[in-house]
């Protein structure tokens, strides 16, 4: 360990690792650089926001029976949210990552990779890539800022400084591709940890992170809405990324002063099966609403999504369809899939065939989530299934995800909620264009009915035969363009 003085403030400043070259003061926010046997000031750094992470400087455990410490951390926003990059020291002098993001935990290690490798700007999510002569799927390619500082670091970060990377996946393991110091991306492997498995000590208590934070992570707040006034619920800490159930507006909370993002229109207030704030008890843990998303796809079908909140075990989600309910999460082990030629996928030596091939939009959304969504975000969708369950890729421009699904009773969900409806739950979206539909439908009986007419006398037979049509059609229009759904 070396020890040396802020340049700034004159308080001690360490140096546990060899590879650390620059430290965050923590007294006066310094970025304190180690040059040979000199130390520069290159200014200050932001603080970290606010801060719900049970992780801490200090922080230690053990992974693959080695023992580490957390010395160091970086704080990083992309256009979905944010997250935080540990840096982990081992007893044996080596480094690694720690990502920290939603409460999904990430460990990687940089590695000696040969060439060729792919350039940044030539990866789209969803493609089949070769790195290193095995062939991986990109899950995401993002560019984050730098929003904050602690402790020490293994290269110099500061105010503009970017981090461009690339992620892809391949079963339970997953390599990430760093492009921010050049075109050559440095390559890290990694795997999914959790704390528990990790035997971490000295993490915050609920005590610690109150006092740094303001409030309890994972617990109910209230924030009045800076556009209109409205009081919108949230998880502080899990759910930064608000939509104002009465005006719309999009609203960043995770800084210290909330911020409108983007102004929003007065709608129609949704009326949703479950609303906003319903709690249920399911395998005996707690769950509450917190946010929906009501989607279309390209035929104009429409279906509504829960995301459900429990402060131990995370996120997932109860999707609402004409077919019935459906509970889903997000997959930490991704299938074995050929995106382009694909009809099957392999998951756990289990075969999935496909089922569905569409697109998917957002036309209204409302309440806390753990990443931005907005009206009009736009999403490719592939289902698979075998029996009971099904699994789905999402893609984006930016991002591909995995989730599995499985078949909920319409009296499961009521026994969870304490719903005292029956059969189809009145709050599933309405068939769009329904009126219309069962109009043509009625139309095609009309004409399999007079067929022998229409033969026998064509010109007579057919002018009241489309007579009888437009008085059948053009009603059920006018009753689709004001029909709102049943909102009982």
């Amino acid at each position: 360990m070396q020890i040396v003085s802020c340049p700034s403030c004159g308080a001690e400043v360490k140096f546990r690792s060899h590879a650390s070259v620059m430290a965050v003061c923590e007294y006066c926010n310094t970025r304190v650089l180690k040059d040979a046997d000199a130390v520069k000031d290159l200014g200050k750094i932001s603080s970290v926001l606010e801060d719900y992470s049970p992780l801490q400087i200090g922080t230690s455990g053990v992974l693959g029976g080695r023992a580490f410490s957390v010395i160091g951390r970086i704080q990083l926003r992309y256009s979905a949210g944010m997250w935080n990059e540990w840096y982990l020291l081992f007893d044996d002098g080596a480094t690694s990552w720690l990502g920290d993001s939603s409460g999904l935990y990430t460990v990687t290690t940089a590695r000696e990779t040969p060439p060729p490798l792919p350039a940044f700007g030539d990866l789209q999510a969803g493609e089949m890539v070769r790195v290193g002569g095995e062939r991986l799927m990109v899950s995401e390619v993002r560019v984050a800022d730098c929003i904050g500082g602690q402790g020490e670091l293994p290269f110099k970060v500061g105010e503009g400084w970017q981090a461009r990377v690339a992620d892809f996946r391949r079963g339970a393991s997953f390599v990430t591709l760093d492009y921010s110091d050049g075109d050559e991306p440095v390559v890290y492997t990694g795997v999914s940890v959790t704390l528990e498995a990790m035997q971490c000590q000295l993490l915050r208590d609920e005590d610690q992170i109150e006092r740094s934070a303001g409030r309890y992570r994972g617990k109910l707040s209230a924030l009045d809405c800076p556009a209109c006034g409205n009081a919108i619920n949230y998880l502080p800490g899990q759910t930064a990324n608000l939509l104002c159930p009465a005006c719309h507006a999009q609203i960043d909370a995770a800084s210290p002063k909330a911020q409108v993002l983007a102004a929003g229109e007065q709608v129609d207030a949704m009326r949703p099966t479950l609303p906003l704030g319903a709690e249920a008890d399911i395998n005996k843990q707690r769950y509450r609403v917190i946010g929906f998303m009501l989607r279309e796809d390209d035929e104009g079908a429409r279906w509504t999504e829960y995301l459900i909140s429990n402060p131990r075990a995370g996120f997932s989600w109860l999707v609402e369809t004409d077919e019935g309910w459906w509970r889903a999460g997000v997959l930490p082990e991704w299938p074995a899939w050929e995106r382009t030629s694909a009809d099957s996928v392999v998951l756990d030596k289990v075969t999935f065939d496909k089922l569905y091939d569409y697109g998917a939009t957002v036309v209204y959304a409302a309440g806390a989530f753990n990443w931005r969504v907005q009206v009009g975000d736009h999403t490719h969708v592939y289902e698979f299934e075998r029996g009971q369950t099904r699994l789905a890729a999402e893609l984006t421009g930016e991002e591909l995800t995995w989730s599995r699904s499985t078949r909920v009773a319409n009296d499961q969900i009521n026994a969870w909620f304490g719903l005292k409806t029956k059969g189809k739950p009145p709050g599933a979206p309405p068939q769009k264009g329904r009126y219309a539909s069962a109009a043509k439908k009625f139309i095609m009986v009309m004409l399999a009915v007079n067929a022998i007419p229409l033969l026998v006398n064509f010109g007579g037979s057919l002018v009241f035969n489309l007579l009888g049509a437009l008085a059948i059609y053009l009603p059920a229009l006018f009753l689709d363009s004001i029909d709102k759904g049943d909102k009982s």
